[in-house]
């Protein structure tokens, strides 16, 4: 009967998320590797209270002691910033545990209701999401931080308050989470989301894969709140898209760029973003260089793009001039452009259709009747 009196008490539920903070705060410091084994368990635990084990059920009643538990003690923000210093395992359980957490909701919560650990994140800690972004900083978290902001970036709500994070951003207005958002107000560039500029380009293939994945979902999967942003941050963002990954040294990235900016000027959303765009030689210029480039997909996806500025029919006085000056090279030039592609109708359809457009263009530039509307609003 002894073996009755020497079993180990069952951790209860609200103990856990106080366990795990205690664990994470100690875990760079002295005794730090101790700590690390044993917030190891603690988030093992976690893990399967929440999504249950082939011997037991997951229990509502538990599940949500447990998320109400780890929002009294801020342990997603910990989570979030600690996610690099977690042992490879650990962060694992820890990607699950967001996962779950963050899409729970009680039994009895309305259907059009957030998930309350969501919701507290979105309206009282939305630096939770800023420190998922940071995992960008480090490889080791990379994967498991880009995978739980994927999920999250399924809300609108978590996506302006990625874009619109700005540390020159009042105090005020930063405490008032979704609510403090001014969409009319420019960035300074200082953000999370200009972070993501760098992440693509300079950091390992595999953080710059991830990043990318994450930097597009953020960009195409939001429509109205991104053709907003683009409108009031249109300068800064495509300075920095145009000389860091329209001109990245890696050939994934720049063509992944390429691509994805001919995806962003023709969805209908951006329209006004599209005519600014379009409107400004500089813009063509870096476009006729991609169609030079000595990579056929980079010449692919760069004729996607420069196809948009010949359709325009209202070109700028500035793209007029730089397509007049090089008529001649331009016709000669996609006369023969990827003549290979012979089974590619559309692309063969569209070339000629360029060719067309470019040979009936009048001998001077003239004046276009209609302006971009962006034009007036962003100073050059």
């Amino acid at each position: 009967m002894s073996f009755l009196f020497n079993r180990r008490p069952r951790t209860n539920t609200v103990d856990l998320p106080k366990q795990a903070k205690e664990q994470i705060t100690k875990i760079n410091g002295p005794g730090g590797a101790v700590k690390s084994e044993e917030l190891a368990k603690t988030l093992t635990q976690m893990k399967f209270m929440l999504q249950g084990t082939q011997e037991t059920e997951t229990s509502p009643e538990q599940i949500f002691a447990l998320v109400t538990g780890m929002i009294h003690e801020d342990l997603l923000y910990l989570l979030a910033l600690n996610l690099y210093r977690l042992p490879f395992e650990s962060r694992k359980d820890a990607q699950v545990i967001f996962s779950y957490v963050l899409r729970f909701k009680p039994p009895n919560a309305s259907p059009k209701s957030d998930p309350i650990a969501l919701s507290h994140v979105i309206n009282s800690r939305p630096q939770v999401l800023v420190e998922l972004c940071n995992g960008y900083e480090h490889k080791e978290s990379a994967t498991a931080a880009g995978t739980v902001l994927r999920e999250v970036l399924k809300h609108d709500s978590a996506a302006a308050l990625i874009l619109y994070d700005d540390p020159n951003k009042s105090p005020e207005n930063a405490a008032r989470g979704l609510n403090g958002i001014q969409v009319d107000v420019r960035q300074s560039g200082k953000g999370v989301f200009w972070n993501f500029f760098s992440w693509i380009d300079q950091g390992s293939f595999e953080v710059g894969a991830d990043a990318f994945t994450t930097f597009r979902e953020l960009l195409t999967k939001h429509k109205q709140i991104v053709a907003q942003y683009l409108s009031t941050n249109f300068d800064l963002f495509f300075d920095n898209y145009n000389d860091i990954l329209m001109k990245s040294s890696s050939y994934v990235t720049k063509r992944q760029s390429i691509k994805l900016l001919g995806e962003i000027l023709l969805d209908r959303a951006n329209y006004a973003v599209m005519t600014a765009y379009v409107d400004r030689g500089e813009h063509l210029k870096i476009c006729m260089n991609l169609l030079r480039d000595e990579r056929k997909m980079v010449q692919y996806e760069g004729f996607h793009v420069f196809k948009v500025f010949v359709a325009n029919p209202h070109k700028s006085v500035a793209v007029q001039k730089i397509l007049l000056n090089n008529r001649d090279k331009l016709l000669k030039f996609l006369q023969h452009f990827l003549e290979d592609r012979t089974e590619d109708e559309q692309f063969i359809d569209e070339r000629e259709f360029l060719i067309k457009q470019i040979r009936n263009m009048p001998p001077t530039p003239v004046e276009p009747t209609q302006k971009p509307a962006l034009l007036s609003q962003q100073p050059r």
